[in-house]
C-alpha cells in the first residue's frame, strides 16, 4: 500500500511536470498550487484522524469508504468551474488540483492497495463491491519506502535542473 509521503509526492510531481511541460498559463502554478495539490494527495485519508475523533462520541466511520470515491474527488469540481466562469482562475485551479490530487489518490490506492482490505469501494454507499489490482501485494512495506526516497530524490534532482533550487539555499 502506498505510504502517506507516496500520495503527497506523486501529486506534487505531476502538478509540477504538468506546469514545467504543458501549461500554457503557468502563472496559475505557484508553489502554493503545487502545496495543494500534495494536501489533496492525501485528503482521502482524512477519514483515519476523523475516525479516531467520532471513536470518542462512539460512532464510526470506515476507511475507504466515503473519502474513497470518485464523488468525493469530483465534488471538487463545482467550485472549481463556478469560480473559472467568474474569472478567479487562481482559486479555480486550486479547486482543479483538489480534485486531480484527490484522484489520483484513488488511483494509487486501486493499483496498490494490499493490507488485506481488497480494493476501494468506488462506488459507496450505493454499492460495497471492492475494486483493486493489489499489484506489488506480496512486498515488503521496505519497498513502499524505497519508492517514496527513490521518487524524491528523482524529483529533487528535476528541480534543480530545471529551476535550480540550489540558489535558494
Amino acid at each position: 500500500m502506498p505510504f502517506a509521503v507516496t500520495h503527497v509526492l506523486f501529486a506534487i510531481i505531476l502538478v509540477g511536470l504538468y506546469r514545467d511541460y504543458a501549461a500554457k498559463h503557468k502563472r496559475y502554478f505557484t508553489l502554493h498550487t503545487l502545496f495543494i495539490a500534495g494536501f489533496a494527495g492525501l485528503l482521502p485519508d482524512a477519514d483515519i484522524p476523523l475516525n479516531w475523533f467520532l471513536n470518542l462520541i462512539g460512532a464510526e466511520l470506515l476507511h475507504r469508504t466515503v473519502t474513497h470515491t470518485a464523488l468525493f474527488g469530483l465534488i471538487f469540481l463545482i467550485p472549481a468551474f463556478i469560480l473559472w466562469y467568474h474569472k478567479k482562475h487562481t482559486i479555480a485551479v486550486y479547486f482543479f488540483v483538489t480534485c486531480f490530487g484527490v484522484l489520483l489518490h484513488l488511483m494509487l490506492d486501486y493499483l496498490f492497495v494490499a493490507d488485506g482490505a481488497g480494493g476501494i469501494m468506488f462506488f459507496y454507499p450505493f454499492s460495497t463491491a471492492m475494486y483493486g489490482l493489489n499489484l506489488l501485494q506480496n512486498v515488503s512495506s521496505n519497498l513502499f519506502a524505497a519508492m517514496d526516497a527513490i521518487i524524491l530524490l528523482l524529483w529533487l534532482w528535476h528541480e534543480e535542473v530545471k529551476h535550480k533550487i540550489s540558489d535558494f539555499i
